[in-house]
């Protein structure tokens, strides 16, 4: 589980945790608006879409040490190229890149070796500690990143050049690429060479077989309610990059603080996904989905009215701290639900393929979104819009969370 964890987090480093720490510095250095950094994130979104559904098959046929392995080596190779700041073209191809090397041998794997972790009764557990863990993960090395950025700057960081804002970054982006590699032996060393759960589907099954299972996941109704919740709960996930952009735009805070503001909410992760997920097997994993969504629609709808008074910056970090717990408790549920959606284990790396080609299509959306809005209106006003979309989204998953509960629950009411 540990080199799960590791793994889990440091394959995203790149494509992610560096957007959502140090995206205004990002922006300045390579020279690129919001909508381009966003389209850049909608091509890694429809590559990954595409990569999904073929990666779950491949997980119920191969051992996750070698996939996860090969993906891992593949991402760090981008992280080369990302160190030398290339231009908005290269950025978004590198990005399309990465919507490969990171789903594809990937994604399926490392959800159905959690699964395989939790067993029968602690699946909440499973995921809470998987998402929780790579939480804390992200949030060690994304502190860690903005004190050694921090310490590449001048004392007075508000004056550096760009020149010596972008050899910060460039050790950042490093620092990352190096712990994809390490992460890389990690998990060659540690997953065993054969798994259990691998090899469900024979390697050598043709077409049929592999259609098979995927007709008979497909036709389970509960699992399209899953996706919905996962559709959603992303589109929470992913507003998180937008902190400290929102904290520059709208509170005047400097390069170095507004990272401390996104770094506020990886350490929120750890926390959240852990807890919820223990609370998940004692009350029910889909209750707790159902409070989740509730608590995350109340506060991006504070956050789209305004309630973090630009003369109050404590109450950024109150909405930060309140949504970011709710967006990581989702994180750290709504894969446990497949237990409760009786997808058979067998069939858990198909089941994840399917959920996550719809389920993850705010990498395709939300970026562009979020761009036009925020270049389209200045200061906070184009944040608020953007957080009013979230709130609608999160309202959405509630409704996909109150049908899932009472479609799983019909014949056995007191089912978890």
């Amino acid at each position: 589980m540990l080199a799960l964890i590791v793994a889990g987090e440091a394959i995203f480093g790149l494509p992610f945790v560096v957007v959502r720490v140090f995206r205004p510095t990002l922006l300045d250095v390579f020279g690129i608006t919001n909508l381009q950094l966003g389209a850049a994130f909608s091509l890694y979104g429809v590559l990954a879409m595409a990569a999904y559904l073929p990666g779950g098959p491949l997980a119920d046929r191969y051992p996750a040490r070698v996939l996860m392995a090969a993906a891992l080596v593949g991402t760090a190779l981008g992280g080369i190229v990302y160190a030398q700041i290339p231009t908005a073209a290269t950025l978004t191809a590198l990005f399309g890149y990465w919507g490969i090397t990171t789903i594809l041998l990937f994604w399926s794997p490392m959800i159905r070796v959690a699964r395989s972790w939790g067993g029968a009764h602690a699946q909440g557990r499973a995921f809470g500690i998987l998402d929780g863990g790579r939480g804390l993960f992200a949030a060690i090395l994304g502190s860690a990143t903005v004190v050694m950025f921090s310490a590449l700057l001048p004392e007075d960081s508000g004056s550096a050049t760009l020149e010596q804002r972008a050899d910060a970054l460039r050790w950042v982006i490093i620092t990352f690429t190096a712990f994809t590699v390490l992460a890389a032996a990690l998990v060659w060393t540690a997953l065993p060479r054969a798994d259990a759960a691998a090899g469900v589907l024979p390697r050598a099954a043709g077409l049929r077989e592999v259609w098979t299972s995927v007709g008979k996941v497909c036709r389970n109704r509960a699992v399209w309610l899953q996706t919905g919740i996962v559709l959603t709960a992303y589109c929470g996930y992913k507003s998180l990059d937008d902190y400290s952009l929102y904290a520059r735009d709208a509170f005047g805070f400097d390069d170095v603080a507004a990272a401390q503001v996104g770094t506020v909410a990886l350490w929120v992760r750890p926390i959240a996904a852990i807890g919820a997920g223990l609370i998940g097997d004692r009350v029910g994993v889909s209750r707790a989905v159902i409070v989740c969504f509730g608590i995350g629609t109340l506060g991006y709808a504070a956050m789209a009215l305004g309630i973090a008074g630009l003369s109050l910056p404590w109450m950024l970090f109150v909405m930060v701290v309140t949504t970011s717990t709710m967006v990581f408790g989702l994180r750290g549920l709504y894969f446990a639900l497949f237990r409760a959606a009786k997808v058979d284990r067998a069939l858990t790396g198909t089941a994840a393929g399917i959920v996550s080609v719809l389920g993850y299509t705010p990498d395709v959306f939300i970026g562009p979104l979020n761009g036009v809005l925020t270049d389209s209106f200045a200061g906070a006003t184009g944040h608020h819009y953007f957080y009013a979309c979230v709130a609608g989204f999160m309202a959405i998953g509630w409704a996909c969370a109150w049908m899932f509960r009472r479609e799983t629950t019909r014949d056995a009411p007191r089912s978890r």
